[in-house]
């Protein structure tokens, strides 16, 4: 890389390399939360951010934190980092090209003898990916008091998440009363998990928006018969209408696709009764995975659904019942003046970038519910993600720590600038 980047380049590549080698034998590259290798990975990371001068510390949620105090503590703290676990057999830049592009910013704030106003944190959030609990982004709905309670009790290998989030050093005695008022605003660098950037040949996404989730669950209900006597013509087979519903799913949210805005929907989940070979399926169970950036057309995408499963149900002979929504989470758009100092800080290191959605979840959609928040995509090879095949080159990493950088500089040179007196600084 030719461009003179104020982030050291090998020094990102070297943190990245060593929590490589952290994973499961045969298993490239996992590091699952609460479990040994996890917390092994955390105890690199801990040192490496005391390394840079931070001081660490376990919130109740289970976030590791490292914390750099600035020259004015009042006007609050700006929060840039990720998440270290991974999927089973996952990729070995998911969350960690994040925390530590977030950990290199806070040492070239060092290197260069710069102290910014604001507290600087640095932050590994306990859990992103879905853990072994069945729940995800455990870390960051803690900090931010958006951890449902009943979660507490979810049981695995005889213990519960509060259990979990103990044996990593969290509090969970008082997690319901975990906030963060102080957060003025929070940053997370990611690869992109998808093909654009590359395809592009751009540096740097931009996140306008984080996708919300929609899962719809729907029933299709025929009747079983004998597969070698029943007509053709006078079957109720479950699995044909499901096909055919599975089909037309693909069909509405490609249309949907072509309109401004991010959209998919995925039939990831399929299910099917009594699942003999000599038998007409009498039942299928199929999950809907949508996702929009925008919610208009996720509520579109909804009412086309209602009407053409009873269409289908006639058509077929079978009963389909209304789908229910399983789960049902909002867009979460980025905050547009963060966005607008992205923008400008690509600019100053001279990164080529796009505005773009994320089609994925991310810790910044629920720390965003609390404080401005927006995200940095860089690109990674053949939109690969969430398999061992996930690769993201390092100048391409480097230079999102840059604009990172860049960023966190520029959050803290627009604060207002106020005291707890209610004076100004001048």
């Amino acid at each position: 890389m030719s461009r003179n980047l104020p982030v050291d380049a090998a020094r990102i590549a070297g943190d990245i390399e060593a929590l490589a080698a952290i994973i499961e034998p045969g298993h490239p590259w996992t590091r699952r939360a609460f479990t040994p290798l996890f917390l092994e990975g955390r105890a690199y990371v801990e040192a490496r951010m005391k390394a840079a001068g931070l001081e660490t510390r376990i919130d109740a949620a289970g976030n590791l934190i490292g914390r750099r105090t600035g020259r004015k503590p009042w006007l609050g703290t700006i929060m840039v980092g990720s998440h270290s676990d991974t999927v089973p057999d996952g990729g070995r830049f998911d969350g960690i090209a994040g925390v530590i592009s977030a950990l290199e910013v806070a040492r070239a704030l060092h290197d260069q003898g710069l102290q910014l106003d604001h507290d600087l944190e640095v932050v590994d959030f306990l859990a992103e990916e879905v853990s072994i609990f069945g729940v995800s982004c455990i870390g960051s709905r803690g900090m931010t008091g958006q951890l449902p309670e009943a979660w507490l009790s979810r049981v695995s290998d005889g213990r519960n998440l509060a259990e979990g989030i103990a044996e990593v050093g969290g509090s969970p005695d008082v997690l319901a009363q975990q906030k963060r008022p102080d957060l003025a605003g929070f940053l997370e660098l990611h690869i992109e998990q998808g093909p654009v950037l590359e395809a592009e040949k751009a540096d740097i996404g931009i996140v306008t928006a984080i996708s919300g989730i929609t899962r719809l669950e729907i029933t299709v209900e025929g009747r079983a018969d004998h597969a070698g006597t029943t007509p053709m013509d006078r079957r109720a087979d479950a699995l044909v209408a499901a096909s055919q519903l599975v089909l037309d799913i693909r069909n509405a949210a490609a249309e949907l696709a072509k309109t401004p805005g991010h959209f998919a929907a995925t039939v990831g989940e399929f299910r099917i009764e009594p699942n003999a070979a000599n038998v007409v399926p009498s039942k299928v169970v199929l999950l809907i995975d949508g996702r929009a950036e925008i919610r208009a057309d996720m509520e579109a995408f909804c009412r086309w659904l209602d009407g053409h499963v009873e269409k289908l149900a006639d058509a077929y002979g079978v009963t389909i019942r209304a789908p229910n929504r399983v789960s049902d989470n909002l867009p979460t758009p980025g905050d547009a003046g963060l966005l607008s100092t992205l923008e400008a800080a690509c600019e100053r290191v001279g990164a080529k970038h796009r505005r773009m959605a994320s089609g994925a979840g991310h810790d910044t959609a629920w720390i965003a519910k609390m404080a401005p928040a927006a995200m940095i995509f860089v690109p990674c090879r053949d939109g690969r993600s969430h398999c061992p095949d996930e690769w993201a080159d390092n100048d391409d990493i480097a230079l999102g720590a840059a604009v990172l950088f860049e960023a966190v500089r520029e959050m803290d040179r627009n604060s207002n600038q106020e005291k707890p007196d209610g004076t100004h600084t001048g």
